[in-house]
C-alpha cells in the first residue's frame, strides 16, 4: 500500500499561473464568461438543427454532434479551472484526474474525426452531387458517427490507461490547469520513452492522417468549385466550406503543437495556453462561426428566436 501511495498520490495540485497570480482574476473572468456562451452557442445549434425540417440533412446531423461534443469538450475542464482560480486551494483527487484525463481525450480524440468526417461530407456532397444521397444516406451517416465516437473512446482509454500506469514516485505538483496526457508523461518519474513514442505514434494516426484527409478533400473540393460555372453556386460552396475550414484549423493548430512533439520537450507554459485553445476557446467560437457564414442555420435560428417571442406574447 506504501507503494501505491508512493506512485499514485491521493491529489494533484495543479500549479496553473501560480507564478503569475495577477492572471488568474482576469482568466477567471473571461471563463464566467465564455463558458456560458459556449453552452449556450450549441445548444441552440443543436435546437435549430433538429427542430427546422431543412437542416435534417447529413451536414447539419454531424454539425450537430459537434455541438454537443463541443459542450462536453469544453465542461469536462472549465468547472474544474473555475473552481481552482476562485478558490485558494488549487487541488484535484487522483480519481477526479483520471475522470478528467479520460473524458478530455475522448473528446479530442472524436473531435480529430468528427472533423474529417465532417470534410467528406463536403467532399461527396460537391463532388459526388448524383451519388450524395446514396453515400451519405441515414442509415450510413450514423454507422460512420457510431465508428467515430467508438475510435475516440478506443484512442482515450487506451492511451490514458497506460498514461496512469507511470509511477509518479510521490510527485504530486502538475504544472498545468487541467489533467492532461502529456503534461502526467512529463512529470512521471523512471523510464518513459516508450510512453512519449506510443503517444507520438498514436497521435499521428488521431491527428495528422485524419488533417492529411480533409487537406486532401479541399483539395479536390477547391477544383470542382472552380469548375461551376454560376457565381452564385460558388460562393454558396465557398461559404459552406470555409466555415468547416476555419473551425478545422482552430483546432488542429494548437493540437499538433501540442501533441506531436515529444512531451520532453514541451516549454512549460504551452500546454495552459494549448488547453485553454482548443477546449475553451474553439467551442465558444464553433457556434458563431457557423452561424454567422451560414445563411440556413442563421434563417432557421432566426425562426426559431420569432417563435419563441410569439408565442411568449
Amino acid at each position: 500500500m506504501a507503494l501505491i501511495n508512493e506512485s499514485h498520490p491521493e491529489e494533484f495540485i495543479l500549479l496553473g499561473f501560480a507564478d503569475r497570480p495577477w492572471l488568474e482574476l482576469p482568466l477567471f473572468v473571461i471563463l464566467l464568461i465564455t463558458y456560458p456562451m459556449a453552452l449556450m452557442g450549441n445548444i441552440a445549434i443543436i435546437l435549430v438543427c433538429r427542430l427546422d425540417p431543412h437542416l435534417h440533412s447529413p451536414m447539419y446531423f454531424f454539425l450537430t454532434n459537434l455541438s454537443f461534443l463541443d459542450m462536453c469538450y469544453t465542461t469536462s475542464i472549465v468547472p474544474q479551472m473555475l473552481f481552482n482560480l476562485g478558490s485558494s486551494k488549487k487541488t484535484i483527487s487522483y480519481m477526479g484526474c483520471a475522470v478528467q484525463l479520460y473524458f478530455f481525450h475522448i473528446m479530442g480524440g472524436t473531435e480529430c474525426l468528427l472533423l474529417a468526417l465532417m470534410s467528406f461530407d463536403r467532399y461527396v456532397a460537391i463532388c459526388r452531387p448524383l451519388h450524395y444521397t446514396l453515400i451519405m444516406n441515414q442509415h450510413i451517416c450514423i454507422l460512420l458517427v457510431a465508428t467515430v465516437w467508438l475510435t475516440g473512446m478506443a484512442y482515450a482509454i487506451s492511451e490514458a490507461s497506460v498514461t496512469l500506469q507511470l509511477p509518479l514516485c510521490g510527485l504530486n505538483k502538475l504544472d498545468h490547469l487541467v489533467c492532461e496526457i502529456p503534461v502526467l508523461i512529463k512529470t512521471a518519474c523512471g523510464e518513459k520513452g516508450v510512453n512519449e513514442l506510443t503517444l507520438s505514434v498514436v497521435c499521428i494516426f488521431m491527428l495528422a492522417v485524419p488533417l492529411c484527409l480533409i487537406l486532401a478533400s479541399y483539395a479536390c473540393i477547391g477544383r470542382a468549385v472552380f469548375k461551376i460555372k454560376s457565381s452564385e453556386g460558388r460562393k454558396k460552396a465557398f461559404g459552406t466550406c470555409s466555415s468547416h475550414l476555419i473551425v478545422v484549423f482552430l483546432f488542429y493548430g494548437p493540437a499538433i503543437s501540442m501533441y506531436l512533439q515529444p512531451p520532453s520537450s514541451i516549454s512549460r507554459d504551452q500546454p495552459k495556453f494549448m488547453a485553454l485553445f482548443y477546449g475553451v476557446v474553439t467551442p465558444t467560437l464553433n457556434p458563431f462561426i457557423y452561424t454567422l457564414r451560414n445563411k440556413d442555420v442563421k434563417g432557421a435560428l432566426g425562426n426559431l428566436v420569432q417563435s419563441i417571442f410569439s408565442s411568449k406574447s
